[in-house]
């Protein structure tokens, strides 16, 4: 993964968006992520809530122990990893179909600590990058990030697995194979294949909007919608719900990173929004609120 994302070809199309300024697009992950983080602390309390829940919760299972030089970096890049509405969502969407916050809080501490294994290998202090990366304070060398990235996924998979003690096994499997493919090969892998290969060499970020929404897609589309998809799982939602949830959170994942990319305006962000609303209404006798905010509703 830190092989993939350290190289960069620049993409061949035809048509391009015009690129705007960096003063007005926020492209890069590390301002993307930070900026959302100040949006889920002071503009939704219901966000800040879960993630303070989040945690606490992560906390608990990962504490700094010996051998220190192994658990203190992992305990770092989790903790400090951006934040993003993931996590949130996926308590959101249990607690649409009636779950407890409890029951989804590990499986949202897994997804936190999956994107942190992610946000690690994308920002690795690589010395053949062609630009430093703005705003990034690596405490750790790029040995001990990308050995401390690959470590902390098997402990989500581990938080999930111990989370019930062999009540619901069988949702606790789902999820597992809902996130190992959301994090694979096809999602956000995937993703940033296609980012790698439709960036500049000298470090510019894609333009055309096209080649932005197939990575936005992948990556923030495939995330929120294995996230919803978790979420009602654990909380005991039916099959049908579970789908809806499916594409609710695909649309969320699509207007968080096209938002996040400078698109706010665009026809993208407003289709998918007019779609998870519409999605929205097969649960208009539930309290769907908490959902909308996702949607800047």
């Amino acid at each position: 993964m830190a092989i993939i994302t350290s190289h960069f070809a620049i993409v061949k199309s035809t048509v391009h968006f015009p690129c705007m300024s960096n003063q007005h697009r926020s492209l890069k992950p590390t301002a993307v992520r930070m900026s959302m983080k100040q949006q889920s602390r002071n503009s939704h309390p219901y966000w800040a809530s879960m993630q303070a829940d989040i945690e606490a919760h992560i906390k608990q299972f990962i504490t700094i122990k010996e051998p220190l030089v192994v658990f203190e970096p992992m305990h770092h890049l989790i903790i400090n990893a951006p934040k993003t509405t993931l996590p949130a969502l996926c308590v959101a969407a249990c607690e649409l179909v009636g779950g407890e916050r409890h029951e989804a809080i590990s499986a949202a501490s897994a997804l936190l600590i999956m994107e942190a294994a992610t946000y690690t290998h994308e920002h690795l202090p690589l010395t053949d990058r062609p630009k430093p990366e703005f705003g990034m304070n690596h405490v750790y060398g790029p040995n001990v990030e990308l050995l401390t990235g690959d470590g902390i996924v098997p402990f989500g998979f581990e938080l999930l697995a111990r989370s019930d003690g062999g009540e619901n096994s069988e949702r606790i499997l789902r999820v597992m194979v809902e996130i190992s493919r959301a994090v694979g090969s096809r999602g956000v892998i995937e993703a940033q294949y296609r980012k790698a290969m439709g960036s500049r060499s000298d470090g510019e970020e894609m333009c055309h909007v096209e080649e932005i929404r197939r990575v936005v897609e992948k990556y923030e589309g495939g995330l929120h919608s294995c996230g919803a998809v978790c979420g009602g799982v654990l909380g005991g939602g039916s099959e049908e719900e579970i789908e809806k949830l499916r594409k609710i959170g695909s649309y969320v994942g699509m207007i968080q990173g096209m938002v996040q990319r400078g698109f706010s305006g665009s026809k993208e962000v407003d289709e998918a929004r007019n779609l998870a609303i519409k999605e929205l209404e097969f649960f208009k006798d539930k309290e769907v609120d908490a959902i909308k905010t996702f949607l800047n509703v």
